[in-house]
């Protein structure tokens, strides 16, 4: 077998991904989660007592298995066996409440449920408890740790799947096509219920295989994983792209910077994943208690944009030449990606070019081309689109147009050499007294500034010019800034529509589950406190004063700061 598994060349299923690797790599080792430490012989003994056990409890292909539990060893397994078996995967974040977990389950029609005893402050007992009477579907409930009446744990599950049966499983396998559906994902969904995204196993293997190609992966490799497995930055760009190349894993429950450097530097991971966010408190263990990560050689950084400045400390402080993916859930997920030959402006300002066998256009809002250069939304088309929303016709109608074209509702540019810049949500756009305004380019100059750790930029509404722009603004540990010193580093720097007329400093910037920030809520959040507490507008300095020159023109007056509302430079909620 090569360095890169068989897919190289192949369209193969995730039950044959592991099957392939148990069969050359036996001995090689694949996970290790803190606890528990299997090879991938191991691994896929593991998978396929499962999944003989599933099927001798009637669980066919296609049924749909959702998984409520954090990462680790038996998370790998199931995805695995779930695909040898046929079945369909639905991930389910640790985090959900009772109301959030009975949607998915119900809504997917899932037969069984993988599921943790109790994590963290969640008892997932007693959460299946209160919603069970309103799944009819569910029949079969797994339970890592201590398992409850109506239930089976883990361990007992695994010794009703005699591996003497395996032929049977392979003659089950045998039955699954890379075109057949792996797994739905349900977004987090920004407004209304979230919708599950199907992808094929083709999908999920191939756009993994290229990922993983792009950090030039090889059997030699340890993946640190701190992200989710839920998402598919975890189980597709993680799991399966380690699994491409016969690389080892070694992951975490959830993210903590302390336990992520101590595991890294015990395994000597080579590898890492995370947002921006996730590097920063990781630079920030190097340079306080001296934790050596020249172990690393590469790793991804995805989610939001990354400061230049960060991106040149991960490289030089972590020895990390990190590389930049965007993507989104329905398209399995990773469209673009830098290049580990590209330059840190790059990476820092753009998230790479398309990837091979996926087309990429930049259209207007009448869905035409625009020329390089110009804002349009990005949209995608190939082998990574989904199969549509389960069980929504209507929705994926509105996704995926007749020609295959995958609409990301994500405005980008793309310049004359290919490489593509995300300016924002087109949902988030910001028309300001009729100019069209892109928060992400007004967060990423703001980032910029030292003092300024985390900002989130959104529109609300004004009866002047339609809407302006807020920002909230979390300062950098161990510093402080006011609002007026932000209005007075944009002004004269960016066009004046773009300067924010209101800056909250401090408080929290509300976010999903899986670390998204949650626009819609802050803008209404801010909206409704600037409309109670009558929070004027902020004025840069060095407009207030000034007197009117030729053609109505303001000049640049005294720079006396202006009386202003404290508030506005606060988050009192």
């Amino acid at each position: 077998m090569p360095n890169g598994q068989d897919s190289r060349d192949a369209r193969i299923t995730l039950g044959e991904l592991i099957a392939r690797n148990g069969r050359a790599r036996g001995d090689r080792p694949a996970v290790h989660d803190g606890t528990r430490r299997l090879t991938y012989s191991e691994l896929w003994n593991e998978a396929d007592r499962y999944a003989i056990a599933l099927a001798n409890m009637g669980v066919v292909a296609g049924d749909k298995i959702g998984i409520w539990m954090p990462n680790g060893a038996e998370w790998m397994a199931t995805w695995y066996g779930n695909a040898r078996l046929g079945a369909v995967t639905v991930p389910m974040d640790t985090w959900y409440k009772p109301n959030e977990a009975e949607y998915i389950l119900k809504h997917s029609g899932a037969v069984a449920v993988v599921v943790a005893s109790k994590f963290g402050s969640s008892d997932y007992r007693e959460m299946l408890d209160s919603i069970k009477g309103n799944l009819p579907d569910l029949r079969h409930i797994i339970v890592m740790g201590e398992p409850w009446e109506g239930s089976i744990g883990w361990e007992e599950l695994l010794s009703e799947g005699d591996l003497a049966q395996r032929p049977m499983l392979e003659e089950r396998a045998k039955e699954v096509g890379p075109d057949d559906l792996a797994f739905v994902l349900y977004t987090s969904g920004t407004t209304g219920k979230p919708k599950g995204a199907m992808l094929t196993h083709h999908n999920i293997v191939h756009n993994a295989y290229q990922v993983a190609g792009q950090l030039e992966a090889s059997e030699e490799d340890i993946f640190l994983l701190p992200v989710p497995f839920s998402h598919c930055f975890g189980c597709v760009m993680g799991i399966t792209g380690a699994g491409n190349y016969g690389a080892s894993i070694t992951c975490l429950t959830g993210f903590d910077p302390i336990k992520v450097m101590d595991r890294l530097q015990e395994e000597k991971a080579t590898i890492i994943f995370g947002v921006p966010t996730m590097f920063i408190r990781e630079l920030w263990m190097v340079e306080k208690w001296n934790y050596d990560p020249s172990s690393l050689r590469t790793g991804i950084m995805a989610g939001a944009a990354c400061p230049a400045e960060t991106m040149l400390e991960v490289r030089t402080t972590m020895h990390c030449n990190v590389l930049i993916a965007y993507g989104l859930t329905e398209a399995s997920p990773v469209v673009t990606m830098t290049d580990l030959d590209d330059p840190d402006h790059i990476k820092a300002e753009t998230v790479g070019k398309t990837l091979p066998d996926i087309e990429v256009r930049i259209v207007d809002e009448a869905r035409r081309p625009v020329v390089d250069g110009e804002v349009g939304e990005l949209t995608c088309r190939g082998y990574n689109v989904m199969m549509g929303y389960y069980n929504m016709p209507e929705e994926t109608k509105e996704t995926i147009d007749k020609d295959g074209w995958l609409y990301s509702g994500d405005l980008a540019t793309r310049d004359e050499d290919g490489y593509i810049r995300i300016v924002g949500r087109k949902k988030d756009m910001v028309i300001v007294g009729g100019f069209n305004v892109y928060p992400r380019e007004i967060e990423e100059y703001l980032q910029e500034h030292p003092r300024i750790g985390e900002v989130t930029v959104v529109g609300v509404p004004d009866p002047d010019l339609g809407e302006v722009v807020a920002a909230i603004v979390i300062p950098t540990p161990g510093t402080d800034i006011t609002g007026q010193e932000v209005i007075d580093h944009c002004y004269g720097q960016i066009a004046s529509a773009k300067v924010p007329r209101y800056v909250f400093v401090g408080g929290d910037i509300p976010v999903s589950g899986r670390g998204k920030v949650q626009k819609f809520i802050l803008r209404d959040r801010l909206s409704e406190e600037i409309k109670e507490k009558s929070i004027p507008k902020m004025v840069p300095t060095a407009v207030k004063g000034a007197k009117k020159g030729r053609n109505g023109q303001k000049e640049n007056g005294d720079k006396k700061r202006p009386e202003r509302n404290d508030r506005s430079s606060r988050n009192e909620n």
